[in-house]
């Protein structure tokens, strides 16, 4: 057990199946850290658990007692998962499946849905929480994986509260993109009106990478469709500003900075997310995805190239980057494989969520970049006993910037 001013840590590792289905196919371990405030770690408290967002991401490394954190160790012990594939639970990265088969890869990562997830949260609760039914509260993805726990085994939840993370439950992958490119247009309008100079800066830094051969510090080419990748930052509220100041520091001369590349390759190589740029199988339900934000953006011309400006692209995922970057390349034929698979199995049960009585709570941003308004409200109205808060006042990391407030006021929501 470990202290921190205002926090105690337990860690727990549990060994799972890989496949709940057919557990003689082996096993992985899963990562969770407990949270306490130290003056409440002997009370029997109710426990929370937090989804972080991704696909893919590991939970927060807390260093002190504020935010959500801090507002929900008032009332909570807290467990803070490690999502399967990421952090200290078995990872995805390209160093852990090195060598295995493409086919073999694709039928591997088909096991790191939110369906295999909840079934992990399951054994988490009955080994730590002694089988007690816990709160829940989703950042994003973690809301996808919500439903599907409320789809799987609502009778392990007391109540449910969710960020910037009610999916569209019959929809597909194309569904979303059709939102998302509009909006992401429009925060590039938002940089380029906020930041004038930054439209002839893209453009010359973009010229210069069609022209020399620019290499990032793993050795990857940086190309402009590389740099594009950047817009993924326009869904936090300091998105716009982080990459204005990305841009500043571009050039060192005649050549682009050593800063500049670092920042490019920290944001850009997803060495420890490869899961993220696989996305699109959370949204795949039986139909294949066929790199749905690919084909959906021939379809708008302002994000061309050649366009005038030159616009960032934002949460979508390409072909061409599990060719041409480091971290993904020993995914590109599995991505392949999954990106035509055809037989994904549901993940919401769209009666049960109906018939839903677990008290559920949802801030929805107006403005969301990556999971867009419309699809959120319409699942509201899908779901039995859920109330849902619209918020133009944050955007998709609110929870990170006003997050005990937003709790709490989720948490007054359901009670």
């Amino acid at each position: 057990m470990i202290a921190t001013p205002g926090l105690r840590f337990t860690d727990h590792t549990v060994t799972v199946p890989l496949d709940h289905r057919r557990p003689e196919d082996g096993t992985i371990e899963l990562f969770a850290r407990e949270v306490v405030a130290p003056d409440r770690a002997g009370d029997d408290l109710p426990w929370l658990l937090f989804l972080q967002g991704g696909p893919g991401g590991k939970s927060p490394r807390p260093l002190t007692a504020d935010g959500w954190l801090g507002h929900a160790l008032k009332t909570h012990r807290v467990l803070l998962l490690d999502q399967r594939g990421t952090g200290r639970s078995t990872p995805l990265t390209a160093r852990s499946v090195a060598g295995m088969p493409d086919a073999r890869l694709a039928a591997y990562i088909r096991r790191f849905r939110a369906d295999s997830i909840v079934a992990d949260a399951e054994i988490l609760r009955a080994r730590i929480a002694g089988g007690a039914r816990w709160d829940t509260l989703g950042q994003s993805y973690g809301g996808f994986i919500t439903l599907t726990y409320l789809s799987a085994a609502p009778e392990a939840l007391r109540n449910c509260w969710i960020t910037g993370g009610l999916p569209g439950l019959n929809i597909t992958a194309d569904d979303v993109y059709a939102l998302t490119y509009p909006t992401v247009a429009a925060r590039n309008a938002d940089l380029y009106r906020e930041f004038p100079g930054d439209a002839a800066l893209v453009r010359r830094i973009a010229d210069h990478l069609d022209a020399e051969d620019v290499r990032l510090p793993d050795g990857d080419r940086l190309t402009a469709r590389r740099l594009r990748l950047l817009g993924n930052l326009f869904g936090a509220s300091t998105g716009l500003a982080q990459l204005h100041w990305i841009l500043d520091e571009a050039w060192h001369g005649a050549e682009l900075s050593d800063t500049f590349r670092h920042e490019l390759l920290r944001l850009t190589g997803f060495v420890d997310v490869p899961l993220f740029t696989l996305q699109e199988c959370t949204y795949g339900q039986g139909q294949g995805t066929a790199w749905a934000a690919d084909r959906a953006l021939k379809q708008f011309p302002e994000f061309a190239a050649d366009a005038d400006p030159l616009l960032f692209t934002g949460e979508m995922m390409y072909p061409w980057m599990f060719r041409e970057i480091a971290a993904l390349r020993p995914f590109a034929g599995a991505a392949e494989i999954l990106a035509e698979t055809p037989d994904w199995p549901a993940l919401y049960d769209v009666d049960r969520l109906a018939a839903n009585d677990v008290p559920v709570a949802a801030a929805v941003y107006a403005e969301d970049m990556y999971v867009p308004a419309e699809l959120s409200l319409r699942t509201a109205g899908q779901i039995g006993n859920l109330r849902h808060w619209v918020s133009a006042d944050h955007q998709h990391d609110g929870l990170r910037v006003d997050g005990a407030a937003i709790l709490e006021r989720l948490m007054t929501m359901t009670r």
